[in-house]
């Protein structure tokens, strides 16, 4: 894990590489396998779940997986008020009685994970958390972490700025 402080802002970030992110899927799967419970579906908080929750979804050899959209970071240490649902929705009677493993990448004030966990507890599911990252203000104490830090995170997936088309 490599840290370094950044000139522009003199934030103290944690950056996690490709390979660090694999290795993370795979460590984190293997606690997850070792517990008693045995999920049975994984659902992403998109996006920056949706990474994670593949790499899990591999790792642990589970085909059904589905993605949940919340809305809450809009910029970096910028946030909404609250964290919002987005459409589409998960199908509420397809998850009922079922024990899902929701995934996400960092656990950061768990605002969002508190979210979507009491919401699939109120339709039947069986909800555990898993993510890469959790930090000590988190609302929610995830079930399964790779890692524990306060710092912030810089995520491969999000390390640049979004492409745009070329130009000719």
């Amino acid at each position: 894990m490599a840290y370094h402080a950044d000139s522009a802002d003199l934030t103290r970030k944690e950056i996690l590489t490709w390979d660090d992110f694999g290795r993370s899927a795979r460590e984190l799967a293997q606690t997850i396998a070792d517990d008693p419970f045995e999920p049975e579906i994984v659902i992403a908080i998109a996006r920056g779940g949706l990474l994670p929750a593949g790499a899990l979804s591999y790792a642990l050899g589970l085909k059904l997986a589905d993605a949940i959209n919340v809305e809450f970071y809009t910029d970096v240490h910028e946030t909404l008020p609250d964290p919002v649902l987005l459409e589409p929705m998960l199908d509420a009677e397809a998850i009922k009685g079922k024990r899902l493993l929701v995934v996400d990448d960092v656990a950061d004030s768990g605002r969002t994970l508190a979210l979507v966990l009491e919401l699939l507890a109120n339709l039947g599911a069986d909800p555990r958390s898993a993510v890469i990252y959790a930090k000590s203000a988190s609302v929610v104490d995830p079930d399964f972490v790779w890692k524990r830090t306060d710092e912030w995170i810089v995520f491969p997936w999000s390390a640049e700025p979004p492409v745009g088309k070329t130009q000719d």
